[in-house]
């Protein structure tokens, strides 16, 4: 089994990065595989709505420049995906979100690819609006057709310096808890 992370955070190995580890480390003692993605430093269109993957069906997005067609494979062929991002404007990261428009609506246009996988979302937030963030990230998960596990608490992590979520002990534990409900979900789902 595997588990895909797309960190959507404008920092590589951040608070963000920091808080999938967390999920990554229970996961692992699982037996399970992960990847993380990270989003940092990688140039990212929005989906400009050509339906070329409806027409297509190959998995793919027309977009042919960035790292979105890269990870299709990957997230397509996990058992679980994660995406995680940190807040702005109560909000997830834009990078996230165009990653997220074109992935899922390439996964629609292909017979919804990620249907019954399982999916999380991390959010990392200096102080308040992670709750929205966490919100619109699980809407992709919903619509696609995936299975949500629960956590202790809402999915986040309060640091705004880099590290500063390791001393976020309620939003460690919540980390990890999501990691062994994933892991657990995962076995079941494999039967």
């Amino acid at each position: 089994m595997k588990v895909v992370a797309i960190n959507g955070s404008a920092r590589k190995d951040g608070n963000t990065a920091l808080l999938v580890k967390h999920v990554f480390e229970e996961l692992n003692a699982a037996g399970i595989e992960t990847e993380m993605i990270q989003l940092a430093g990688q140039p990212l269109k929005g989906c400009i709505a050509c339906y070329r993957c409806f027409e297509s069906k190959d998995g793919q997005c027309a977009q042919k420049d960035d790292i979105v067609n890269e990870c299709l494979p990957k997230m397509a062929e996990a058992d679980g995906i994660i995406l995680a991002s940190p807040t702005y404007f109560a909000g997830m990261s834009a990078q996230l979100k165009c990653f997220c428009d074109r992935a899922f609506f390439v996964a629609r246009a292909n017979d919804d690819l990620f249907a019954r996988k399982v999916g999380a979302a991390v959010v990392a937030v200096r102080r308040g609006g992670a709750v929205p963030a966490f919100d619109s990230i699980n809407h992709y998960f919903l619509i696609g057709q995936m299975i949500v596990p629960g956590s202790v608490y809402w999915n986040m992590g309060i640091g705004r310096d880099i590290g500063e979520v390791e001393g976020d002990e309620e939003g460690v534990k919540t980390m990890k808890t999501l990691g062994q409900n994933m892991a657990w979900l995962l076995q079941k789902l494999a039967g």
